[in-house]
């Protein structure tokens, strides 16, 4: 490609954003959190010991004005150096939320599920995480907010025996409200910019609901959890130990079944990550054999499935295929712009070369042209 037709590409398709190649913005984001990091130290020493909180609220403002300063002047977008400046700030912001609260009251240092008083400062630092996703749509806020949302609800759980006791259930309903919310803003950001735009949150938040859909009800998760809230010694049979059968077993096939009646590969991944686990949860409780057979007859079952499946779906079998795909996953950037960008020769001028005229005779040996 020359460099003309690269001048015609860059002005007919500008790059609206700055984002470079992974290996780069790693660097990029661990240079610029070693830069924050220096400057708050030296920033704390001056600030920190007359008022704390003046100096954490500073240096919030500063890392976020910082932020939305390179995303609207240099056009970043998850460069490195902006997730950095994010990750500061919203630490800056989420240490603040806790020192104001504990400047009220000495019982929001206890950090145990139990204190009760954790509930008003998580719904603050969730707020403000939601608020931050919405902004800045970056996948590891998304898992933080997911993460303080579930805090929530087993603090809140935790708080009486009858919570405790539908803490499963509690869990599951909120991984499945989740999953409804997925489900509302895939529909409605489809065929929309938005919907490349939070991609990553999108897929987060749909990934992380089917784990803890499934683990809310795995029967190990269930009562080893149980044993560590009641401080047993021992794990002991839970109460509705049936349904929790049924949601180990039931789960997994429910969600490889979805995976393939809508060609969903995440939610396929997720089942056959499950069945795997309720296999292990299986082993766990009820071992029939030494480990190192189970793993042989587990790797040869598994190998022998796998050929079958190959050789089974070898035309399509309803509406699935081992045939790798005709159409390829991206259409050819290379050729588009090609085709975008080159110029036909146009038809020459009549007169200044034309075609006839000539004589020949003896294969060329006398004659004219």
């Amino acid at each position: 490609m020359s460099s003309a037709q690269l001048e015609t590409i860059e002005a007919a398709y500008p790059l609206d954003y700055y984002r470079p190649a992974w290996p780069l913005r790693v660097g990029i984001f661990l240079f610029t959190w070693l830069g924050l990091g220096l400057g708050g130290g030296s920033f704390s020493f001056l600030f920190l010991n007359s008022s704390p909180f003046i100096a954490g609220a500073i240096f919030c403002l500063l890392s976020f004005g910082a932020l939305e300063l390179m995303i609207k002047e240099q056009r970043f977008y998850h460069c490195g150096a902006d997730n950095a400046l994010l990750y500061s700030g919203l630490s800056a912001a989420i240490v603040l939320v806790f020192y104001a609260f504990n400047k009220t009251g000495a019982h929001y240092t206890d950090f145990s599920l139990g204190n009760q008083a954790l509930a008003l400062p998580l719904l603050l630092v969730l707020a403000l995480l939601v608020v931050a996703v919405l902004r800045y749509a970056d996948a590891l806020v998304t898992v933080a907010a997911f993460a303080t949302l579930l805090l929530l609800v087993v603090i809140v759980s935790a708080q009486s025996s009858i919570g405790l006791a539908l803490l499963p259930f509690l869990v599951m309903s909120t991984a499945a409200g989740s999953l409804a919310l997925y489900r509302a803003l895939a529909r409605r950001m489809a065929g929309t910019a938005l919907a490349d735009y939070y991609a990553s949150c999108l897929l987060v938040l749909k990934v992380l609901a089917l784990a803890v859909f499934y683990l809310g009800g795995n029967y190990l998760v269930v009562r080893e959890g149980n044993a560590e809230l009641h401080h047993l010694p021992t794990s002991e049979q839970v109460p509705f130990a049936v349904v929790f059968y049924f949601f180990t077993a039931g789960i997994p096939f429910l969600y490889i079944v979805l995976g393939l009646r809508r060609a969903d590969r995440p939610t396929l991944l997720m089942g056959l990550l499950a069945l795997a686990f309720s296999l292990f949860t299986l082993r766990h409780y009820r071992s029939l054999l030494p480990p190192e057979i189970a793993a042989v007859l587990a790797g040869a079952v598994l190998t022998m499935a796998a050929g079958a499946l190959l050789r089974a779906l070898r035309p399509a079998r309803f509406g699935l295929t081992s045939l790798p795909d005709d159409e390829p996953r991206h259409f050819n950037l290379e050729n588009l712009i090609q085709a975008q960008t080159a110029h036909a020769p146009g038809a020459p001028a009549a007169g200044s070369f034309e075609f006839g005229g000539g004589q020949t005779g003896g294969g060329g040996a006398t004659g004219q042209f």
